[in-house]
């Protein structure tokens, strides 16, 4: 393909949904020549009322995208305002709130329990912009600490625990311990009391610390609330344990959970030793971005 491809890129600053839409970006600027813009969200009313009137203010300057991508709830009115004003095709990297006819593309992935079909792509987890590391220290170890959410009944001091006994049965030269933007602050200020050489709370962190520790990581454990983390640890080629955090009945955490499970992907949470993985690190938006590239790109 000699043509550059244009790419709008919607983002509604939360960092894991920009995860999955940069990390779908980067996947086609590996097969294809491409330019991306970055744009924000406005507020729906504001998108619907442009809409209306077949308008996008503000982007009037800027050349006519091929695809508009975006992560994320908030996303949704900005592209499809955006797709009638300029053209292109819609990708959204979820199950959309607003009916998927609405999109011409739906990246889902399997846990929402959604069909694949004409203008739906189901996908192992969540799109990630983790690669696969080369160079892997089998001394080192990283445990990534989620939060309370509605999905879980969290508890700080049984994670205290599952951390110590962790880094006293599995002997490492280095552990690393993260933390997220849902973990309390209490547990943060005491993990890094405990560990006060290992504990790195991820808000103190630059972007691309994360990525390079789960690249380079022997293993990698992550407490099981944190679903989009554990198919980034398994996205990047990473072997991976759970610390144990009771979910909800009903909760789709859980749906993800038994697909990890019986695959053979993770073993059972709260297990000391670790499973083989899937035989191959997870690159899903790699294809997600050949399927675009096939379906809709060469045809242009």
């Amino acid at each position: 393909m000699s043509r550059t491809i244009v790419v709008w890129r919607f983002s509604d600053a939360k960092a894991g949904h920009d995860s999955q839409s940069r990390g779908l970006v980067a996947a086609l600027a590996r097969c294809v020549p491409l330019r991306c813009h970055e744009l924000g969200v406005v507020a729906p009313a504001r998108a619907g009322r442009w809409w209306l009137l077949g308008r996008f203010p503000g982007a009037e300057n800027l050349p006519a995208p091929d695809l508009l991508i975006g992560a994320g709830h908030a996303t949704h009115l900005s592209i499809m305002a955006a797709r009638r004003a300029r053209g292109g095709r819609s990708v959204v990297l979820m199950k959309p709130s607003l009916p998927r006819a609405c999109f011409d593309l739906c990246v889902v992935p399997a846990h929402d329990g959604v069909r694949p079909g004409a203008g739906v792509l189901v996908t192992e987890g969540a799109l990630t912009a983790v690669r696969p590391g080369r160079d892997r220290d089998a001394d080192s170890g990283l445990i990534v600490i989620g939060g309370p959410s509605r999905h879980v009944r969290w508890d700080d001091a049984d994670i205290l625990r599952q951390v110590e006994t962790l880094l006293e049965r599995r002997r490492k030269s280095r552990w690393s311990v993260t933390t997220s933007r849902r973990t309390p602050a209490a547990l943060t200020g005491e993990l890094c009391r405990l560990y006060p050489h290992q504990c790195r709370p991820l808000v103190a962190t630059p972007p691309d610390w994360l990525p390079a520790q789960l690249a380079r990581a022997g293993e990698v454990w992550v407490s099981q609330d944190s679903v989009s983390m554990i198919y980034e640890a398994l996205s990047a080629g990473a072997r991976v344990g759970l610390l144990q955090v009771p979910v909800r009945r009903g909760a789709r955490i859980g749906r993800a959970l038994e697909r990890l499970l019986a695959a053979g992907w993770v073993a059972p949470p709260g297990a000391d030793e670790l499973v083989a993985g899937p035989p191959r690190p997870l690159d899903e938006a790699t294809r997600c971005a050949q399927w675009i590239i096939k379906q809709w790109l060469n045809a242009n």
